[in-house]
């Protein structure tokens, strides 16, 4: 087996000392999901003491801004469930949070709870509490998790983790989204039958087209936020994807997911350099919102067909992230092969002659 000696593909032509590490991802719109305390942060006064608590001044305005700019909200509170959830609705925001876990646990725990049902990296969360005692405890259960005390949200919502560099089409929906997703979650636990007779009765279209100026938004967006299914963890630019979208030797692909419950929007990204002998596959992502849904290797598949009808080979880079082993598993699936590596970074080799046949539950619908 040989080791790698080809640099990423775009490796920025500067100093090495000054230039930015593409691998890291940046710190400006890191957080994707605020979890509320309730008592005395959400509103003011204790519920089951005082009964007629009344929202904190500007708190809801907060949750509204960052709702718009793509930012989910979620509570974890010790509290009554019934009654704070009747007070919430009393408010008239009850829409506002996903996956409230109001109860008498550890509230680190309840943000644990509410990372997987998001399918959200804990560093990806803030928690914002008026109690000292509930913010260390987050801090030694959770320190991933951005700690925020409620005195202090009117600073600290603006930082730099709260603003995302770009808001894109999707942002704003994505709340609607994640929604859509909890009526799929409900419908497929009353469903009587297989896992692929449940994906067959929901409908779903898979296109694929070439990256359009107005995806890059997105499509950078997707780079930083994808963590489980993103091949190399490399995030790239609006810039230099505008770029590789021109470039005669570079095929910028994108993929969108519909279903009968709404769009999952743009939920695929795939970055291939042709040629021959071999195209070299330089960044493959899927969002984490179609993990259950048997979608994964459509891309590559697709990419793979392509390869085969060039007449090419088709090489794939990987770097072992700690977190994206289901990506992993999806090219082995897929029949690639390590054949070269250094360190964490491997370069993969498909078998042409051996792609997965689209699934049967899916209408996959190509644009060239």
């Amino acid at each position: 087996m040989s080791t790698l000696t080809q640099p990423p593909a775009t490796a920025p032509a500067t100093d090495p000392a000054s230039a930015p590490d593409p691998y890291r991802k940046p710190k400006q719109g890191k957080i994707k999901c605020v979890v509320w305390d309730l008592d005395n942060t959400l509103w003011d006064g204790v519920l089951l003491e005082d009964g007629d608590v009344t929202l904190r001044p500007g708190v809801v305005e907060h949750i509204r801004r960052l709702d718009g700019l793509g930012i989910l909200h979620s509570i974890a509170s010790k509290n009554d469930h019934d009654t704070a959830v009747a007070k919430l609705r009393d408010f008239g925001i009850e829409d506002l949070f996903l996956y409230p876990r109001i109860g008498w646990n550890a509230k680190s725990e309840s943000v644990k709870q509410i990372s997987e049902k998001l399918n959200l990296g804990l560093d990806a969360f803030a928690f914002v509490d008026d109690q000292d005692f509930e913010l260390a405890e987050m801090e030694f259960s959770l320190p991933e998790v951005t700690r925020v005390n409620a005195l202090d949200v009117d600073t600290e919502l603006h930082r730099t983790e709260f603003r995302p560099r770009f808001v894109s089409d999707e942002s704003a929906q994505r709340r609607g989204m994640y929604q859509s997703q909890l009526a799929r979650d409900e419908v497929e636990g009353d469903f009587v039958g297989t896992n692929e007779e449940f994906l067959a009765s929901l409908g779903m279209t898979f296109t694929i087209a070439p990256a359009a100026r107005e995806d890059l938004q997105r499509a950078e967006e997707l780079t930083i936020r994808t963590n489980q299914l993103n091949a190399t963890g490399r995030t790239y630019s609006y810039d230099e994807l505008d770029e590789l979208r021109e470039s005669p030797d570079h095929l910028l692909l994108v993929a969108t997911l519909t279903d009968r419950f709404g769009s999952y929007g743009k939920i695929g990204l795939a970055l291939v350099e042709t040629g021959q002998p071999d195209w070299q596959l330089h960044m493959m992502l899927m969002s984490c919102r179609v993990m259950s849904r048997g979608v994964g290797s459509v891309l590559l598949s697709h990419i793979m067909e392509r390869a085969a009808e060039a007449g090419a080979g088709l090489r794939a880079d990987f770097v072992e992230t700690g977190r994206n082993r289901m990506m992993q598993i999806t090219y082995a699936f897929s029949g690639f092969r390590e054949v070269a590596r250094e360190g964490d970074r491997l370069v993969l080799a498909a078998d042409l002659e051996q792609i997965q046949p689209l699934p049967g539950y899916v209408d996959v619908r190509v644009t060239r």
